[in-house]
């Protein structure tokens, strides 16, 4: 598969997954940080923060780890986004390090 399509297929994935977290009532916010990002609530608010130096595959798998316990039987959501969610649960990893399989230490 070339990088490109690669990369814009994640990309997508990744958007469909921000508009399905948003849907749910959760705010997705990307920022610049030394964070690892992930869920919380703040002032009342349920949030997920994406680290914007870090790759899709990162984001993908915090909003997938964020929706986790979510009632999702209740909505539609397209079959391919439903796969790479129970993928993404089945993976488990949360942090940069275990998604991209490297030491960043």
């Amino acid at each position: 598969m070339p990088r490109m399509h690669a990369s814009s297929a994640l990309h997508g994935l990744l958007q469909e997954l921000i508009a399905l977290a948003r849907q749910l009532g959760l705010r997705v916010r990307i920022e610049r940080g030394p964070f690892r990002g992930g869920y919380c609530i703040k002032q009342g608010h349920e949030l997920v923060v994406l680290n914007r130096a870090h790759p899709p595959e990162v984001h993908i798998a915090l909003l997938a780890e964020a929706l986790r316990n979510r009632p999702l039987e209740a909505i539609y959501i397209k079959p391919a986004l439903r796969r790479a969610l129970e993928e993404a649960w089945a993976r488990g990893a949360t942090t940069p390090a275990e998604v991209l399989h490297v030491d960043l230490e």
